[in-house]
């Protein structure tokens, strides 16, 4: 069984177009949080993941997601979105959310309220959080993987942090799958990864996309230039 995983797309609908037509034939494809946030494709990411027909997407990039809906946590950001709650987030991200509410639908906004905290897939051998087993909103970064982290499943995905990195123990893999929308890792690229249960092997992937194409929108939505201008260094 090969697995697509992503994660923090953030509304950067470019970027998941371009992960998504880079991405080889998988069995499964996963979403560790964080639809929304940030870039202004709130609502064409949420209905892509969702599994709805208006999505924006080229044919290519569609081809690569399941009928119905993507197995998907609830990020910070997806939260703070559904539930109109920016306390603590700085201006970009706040603007960030009221822009999400003002363009997703009713719809959409209910079902970010209603995603879970935790998910385990592939007949319990992979475990999907945003930040933490016991703390959804806690960035935890490679160099802090631990065994510990592992509970029966094979593989445990987080997100949150934006920098993709994994480790194997002999209890399992812990992993981040790097951000789609928004990389934090000094690479600019759009991050995604594979796992292969078979082989036990993962590939962490990179793909360009025209992140002045987003630098544009950004602008065009009104909102703070910076969302857009940070994503050429990946910061």
């Amino acid at each position: 069984m090969k697995v697509g995983v992503i994660s923090d797309i953030h509304g950067n609908l470019v970027a998941l177009e371009a992960a998504l037509a880079d991405m080889p034939p998988v069995d499964r494809l996963v979403c560790a949080g964080d639809v929304v946030g940030y870039n202004p494709w709130h609502a064409e990411c949420t209905a892509a993941i969702r599994g709805e027909g208006d999505h924006g997407l080229s044919d290519e990039a569609a081809a690569m997601l399941p009928d119905g809906e993507v197995p998907t946590v609830m990020g910070n950001h997806d939260r703070a979105v559904a539930f109109d709650q920016a306390y603590g987030f700085n201006d970009m991200a706040a603007a960030a959310v009221d822009h999400a509410r003002e363009t997703c639908s009713d719809d959409q906004l209910e079902w970010l309220g209603e995603l879970p905290e935790q998910r385990v897939v592939c007949d319990g051998r992979m475990r999907i959080v945003h930040g933490h087993p016991d703390d959804p909103d806690h960035y935890t970064y490679p160099e802090e993987y631990g065994p510990d982290m592992l509970g029966d499943e094979d593989v445990l995905v987080t997100g949150h942090t934006h920098v993709q990195g994994h480790e194997f123990f002999d209890e399992g893999l812990v992993m981040n799958p790097g951000a789609v929308g928004q990389p934090r890792d000094g690479d600019p690229r759009a991050a995604y990864s594979l796992v292969d249960f078979d082989s036990r092997e993962i590939e962490a992937r990179r793909v360009e996309y025209d992140v002045d194409r987003v630098v544009d929108a950004v602008r065009d939505a009104d909102l703070p230039l910076r969302i857009g201008t940070r994503l050429r260094s990946g910061q």
